[in-house]
């Protein structure tokens, strides 16, 4: 993996895999342990988190920019695809999704999303479905919103749509 830094800018907004959508709130030095280090300092305002990455591991832990346009239009897509459900056991199964939700990739993201999205005449989910399922779609409706220019309803609307076209379909 390259040491290439990222160059990311106060006000802009970038993914977190372990935590989604935040903004760089500013670049800021500080000493630790004798060593200066240079952090980006991260809002999360909806987790009322803030959280500082040396700019020097930003690479390595995954950070990026939002997803462009195109990017979005394909998680779409994967949304209307056909739920692919694995028949291994839920708990190696919730590690996966897990893993694809903290990967920071959209795509993995919609997988998930697609993967336990249930419609009212489907069976119950399960407590630990729904926290993951509720989990992928709050990243994946964050990251649309904010490349959508922030509406967070306009974008929940969005997927909840598309979720709906695909049960129609079904």
């Amino acid at each position: 993996m390259s040491k290439k830094k990222l160059d990311f800018r106060p006000n802009e907004y970038v993914v977190y895999p372990a935590h989604g959508v935040g903004q760089v709130v500013s670049i800021e030095e500080q000493e630790v342990a004798g060593i200066k280090l240079e952090l980006f300092v991260i809002s999360f305002e909806k987790d009322k988190m803030t959280l500082r990455v040396p700019t020097n591991k930003a690479t390595e832990v995954g950070m990026r920019g939002l997803s462009s346009p195109d990017e979005i239009t394909q998680a779409m897509t994967t949304l209307k695809g056909k739920a692919r459900v694995k028949r291994a056991m839920w708990s190696r199964r919730a590690q996966e999704y897990e893993q694809k939700i903290n990967s920071g990739d959209l795509i993995a993201i919609a997988e998930v999303v697609r993967d336990l999205h249930r419609t009212d005449d489907q069976r119950e989910q399960s407590y630990s479905e729904r926290q993951l399922y509720e989990a992928a779609l709050e990243r994946l409706t964050r990251e649309v919103a904010a490349v959508g220019g922030g509406d967070e309803l306009a974008a929940q609307k969005k997927v909840s749509d598309v979720l709906m076209s695909r049960a129609a379909a079904a």
